[in-house]
Formats: C-alpha cells, sequence, structure tokens
C-alpha cells in the first residue's frame, strides 16, 4: 500500500498522488511513512503536538504551514482569538493562528518559522525604502536643463 503523508490517506500501489490533497502530492511507501515519523490510517496517533510559533494573519499562517510541510513536518493550525470576548473576558489580545507541530520536530520547526518571518521583515524592509525613494523622486521639482 501507499499512503499519502500529508492527509494519510491509503491508496493501492498502482496511485501515484493523492486524489484529496491540494497540490496531489506524491504518495509514499510504509517505510516512509516511519521514517517520517507518520502513523500509517489503522494505527493509533500517539504524537504531542506542541506551539512552534504563530502568525498575525492567515495569509501569513497559510505561507508558514507550507513551508513545513515542505520540510515534511506535520502541521496543526489554531485560530489563537476567537474575536472580541477574549480580549474583553481576558484582557489579552492573542495572535490571530497558532502553529503546532509534534513535539521532537518542535525546534527544527520553529528555526524554520523564525528564518521566514525574518525573510518576510527584510522583504518589506526593501519594499518600503523603495517607496519612500519613488515618493521623494516624484516629490523634488523638475529641474530644468541648464541653458546654454
Amino acid at each position: 500500500m501507499r499512503y499519502c503523508a500529508r492527509c494519510g490517506s491509503e491508496y493501492q500501489d498502482s496511485v501515484e498522488e493523492c486524489a484529496d490533497c491540494p497540490g496531489n502530492p506524491p504518495l509514499v511507501s510504509t517505510e516512509e511513512m516511519r521514517s517520517r515519523g507518520l502513523p500509517l490510517p489503522h494505527e493509533l496517533d500517539t504524537r504531542v503536538f506542541v506551539r512552534a510559533g504563530s502568525a498575525e494573519d492567515p495569509f501569513t499562517a497559510e505561507v508558514y504551514v507550507q513551508l513545513l510541510q515542505d520540510a515534511n513536518i506535520p502541521v496543526l493550525v489554531r485560530a489563537g482569538r476567537s474575536g472580541v470576548v477574549d480580549k474583553l473576558t481576558t484582557g489579552n489580545v492573542l495572535p490571530w493562528w497558532e502553529i503546532h507541530v509534534p513535539a521532537e520536530q518542535q525546534v527544527r520547526a520553529a528555526t524554520l518559522l523564525e528564518q521566514e518571518r525574518l525573510r518576510e521583515l527584510a522583504t518589506n524592509d526593501e519594499a518600503a525604502a523603495a517607496a519612500e525613494a519613488e515618493e521623494r523622486e516624484s516629490e523634488s521639482p523638475a529641474v530644468p536643463p541648464p541653458s546654454l
């Protein structure tokens, strides 16, 4: 049998890709599932998932999930707040999304998430600097060419 490492679906050996997951990821063997620490569909999943990071918005959460899935790290995403009631009852406003991974993958996942966060900050800083430079250029008065 072959399995989808993302959703755990079981397929016949002749099938190459998962029909249930977006992007149709390639199926893997039983040995590959075991090497990734993933349970087979008929086994009890005893992994403990812990928080590896958070995202402020659902789009960033999607980027983080894809990053971890590409690194073969199982991911669960949990909403960190449900609305205004949390702020009123607890006084805290938690991040939008919490990214959870198996405990044994936490350090690796947290490192990947931090690297991605720093890359995004650098990209945002570059975009802001470019926008400021463009604004300065458009605001400066046009200097007529010197007349001879």
